[in-house]
């Protein structure tokens, strides 16, 4: 007959044996983490013999067997080289400097990540004695807990050890201040920092004002538009007492458009701190008067990989940033809509090799060449100058024409848009000539204008044979 304490103790049978099924596991793991940092370890003590055969003094030369080392290293366990590089120094010091921390790793005493804090914080004790005793009582109270616990109280016993003062660590940890991006999910992105504390902090508190004061103005735009709706008796509208509001005879009065933040405290942190950070000056601007503008001036760049099918509307997805990670739809679409210029990508539609680039304006170097070519516009007859005209497409780039100077060609802004409102046809043939048909169905041919060219006088002495002529040069592009 079945009861309930019978379930109760099958329970705790099971639970029980998965318990030692996940110990036995993490056992397992934790081994197999130490001989892999014994493995790391010995690779770096081989970069180091390396690098002291060395003759050369050159920094850049003396890093190299170490960065050989961690891209073979890291391309056989398919990671980044620079993170490998880390692997390295790190498995390098838990086995040198915390030798009993990689004993208690190997026989499943404590886990990866305890090593890991043992590590990072005790890296600062230089003095052997110090380390063997921060790592002593460290460990004994990692064999007991979580690494988040251990963490803090090793932080606590490395200060009490380290020789060191505060400020001259923080001088030097003050040289390691940098930023990163870590790419997300679903077209988002992490903006890292490491600086001063105080720094930081008053980052994050300024940020912290700035949207409560933002928060506090939505509050008052709410109570007014309450306040309104209960003077008017209707719903939030063009204040009564507005001899301007508009109104409709015989009907209430036109109701007004209202928006009310609905952004969290978070939301509005990140806002604001993106909008400065794209849009405002710092403080201490060295390049002004040598910078056009300072650096108030200097935009953010990014490169976006988007379908034509996507900026249609016919497709989701498929936009890239720099090749790195997603963009939504409508991001994609509005940086487009407001780009000064982009390129036109050709992929292979089975395999998706890309085939040719193109981009719909001229390059600085292609309107170059176009202006010493052309000289003036090159509509018959004109005389506009080249570099006050247009470049205009012989085939419409929107109709797949391409933008090189062999599609190209100087056009002043009447003549530009003659040519494609009256109905002239032009042919561009080699060498930049156009062929011209007239909606009258007559046809012109316009040349590059014709130069005199100089010529040194001759030296040689008669019957010498005539150099051979040169083949024209083709177009740089």
């Amino acid at each position: 007959m079945f009861s309930p304490g019978d379930e109760s103790s099958e329970t705790a049978q099971r639970t029980a044996a998965f318990v030692r099924r996940l110990t036995a596991a993490r056992a397992e793991e934790a081994t197999a983490a130490a001989k892999t940092s014994a493995i790391l370890a010995e690779a770096y003590a081989f970069t180091v013999e390396q690098t002291e055969r060395l003759r050369s003094t050159s920094a850049k030369e003396r890093e190299m067997p170490l960065r050989a080392m961690a891209a073979e290293l890291a391309v056989a366990s398919r990671m980044n080289d620079r993170t490998m590089q880390t692997h390295l120094y790190d498995a390098h010091r838990l086995v040198n400097d915390f030798p009993d921390s990689w004993n208690a790793l190997h026989e499943g005493r404590i886990s990866r990540a305890h090593t890991a804090v043992i590590v990072d914080t005790g890296r600062e004790l230089d003095d052997s004695a110090a380390r063997g005793a921060f790592e002593h009582d460290v460990l004994a109270y990692a064999e007991t807990t979580s690494p988040a616990r251990v963490r803090s109280y090793a932080e606590q016993v490395a200060e009490n050890l380290n020789p060191r003062s505060i400020q001259e660590r923080h001088d030097d940890a003050v040289l390691d201040r940098r930023i990163w991006v870590d790419d997300l999910r679903d077209g988002m992105s992490m903006l890292g920092v490491i600086g001063p504390s105080v720094a930081v902090h008053g980052i994050y508190d300024r940020l912290t004002r700035q949207g409560k004061a933002i928060k506090a103005a939505d509050r008052a735009a709410r109570r007014e538009a309450t306040e309104r709706e209960g003077a008017c008796g209707a719903a939030p509208e063009i204040p009564c007492d507005d001899d301007t509001a508009p109104t409709v005879e015989g009907e209430a009065p036109v109701q007004e458009d209202l928006w009310f933040d609905e952004r969290s405290l978070n939301q509005i942190r990140t806002d604001v701190l993106l909008d400065m950070l794209l849009t405002a000056s710092p403080s201490v601007d060295p390049t002004r008067g040598v910078v056009e503008g300072g650096l108030g001036a200097i935009r953010g760049h990014v490169q976006v990989t988007v379908p034509a099918t996507t900026l249609a509307g016919t497709t989701l997805g498929g936009a890239q940033l720099n090749g790195k990670c997603a963009v939504d739809p409508e991001t994609a679409k509005i940086l487009a809509g407001n780009a000064p210029d982009f390129d036109r990508v050709f992929l292979d539609p089975i395999t998706g090799v890309v085939l040719a680039v193109d981009r719909r304006f001229a390059t600085p170097a292609q309107r170059r060449y176009l202006v010493a070519r052309d000289i003036r516009c090159r509509f018959p007859g004109c005389r506009r100058p080249a570099m006050d005209c247009d470049i205009d497409h012989r085939e419409d780039w929107a109709l797949g024409g391409k933008t090189d100077v062999e599609n190209l060609g100087a056009f002043c802004e009447s003549h530009h848009t003659l040519k494609q409102a009256a109905g002239w046809t032009v042919v561009q043939m080699p060498g930049g000539r156009l062929h011209f048909t007239a909606p009258s169905g007559l046809e012109y041919v316009e040349d590059p204008p014709p130069r005199v060219m100089f010529m040194p006088d001759r030296i040689g002495a008669p019957g010498d044979a005539d150099p051979p002529e040169a083949e024209a040069p083709a177009a740089p592009f």
